[in-house]
C-alpha cells in the first residue's frame, strides 16, 4: 500500500462529507484493507494524514499535532 493510495483514500472520504465534518482514520484503513487487515494500516494512515497539507488532525474538536495526541483522533479538511 503506497502513501499515495492512502492519501487518495483519505481525501475521497473527506470530500464525501459535509464541510467541517470529520472521518476516523480507521475509515480510510478499512477502505484500503479487507477484514481485520485494516489494523495494520492504522499507523500508516495516521502518518500520511499528518503529512497532508490539506488535512487537520483533531481531538475533541480541537486541532492537535499527531505526536501530542493521546487516544482517538479525527481527520478533517482544513477550513
Amino acid at each position: 500500500m503506497s502513501d499515495a493510495d492512502i492519501e487518495r483514500t483519505i481525501l475521497a472520504l473527506l470530500e464525501q462529507r459535509d464541510e467541517g465534518k470529520t472521518i476516523c482514520p480507521s475509515e480510510a484503513a478499512r477502505a484500503l484493507a479487507e477484514g481485520e487487515g485494516f489494523r495494520e494500516l492504522m499507523d500508516p494512515v495516521r502518518r500520511v494524514a499528518d503529512g497532508m497539507a490539506q488535512v487537520e488532525i483533531t481531538q475533541k474538536g480541537r486541532v492537535v499535532e499527531l505526536d501530542a495526541a493521546r487516544g482517538p483522533i479525527r481527520l478533517r479538511l482544513k477550513r
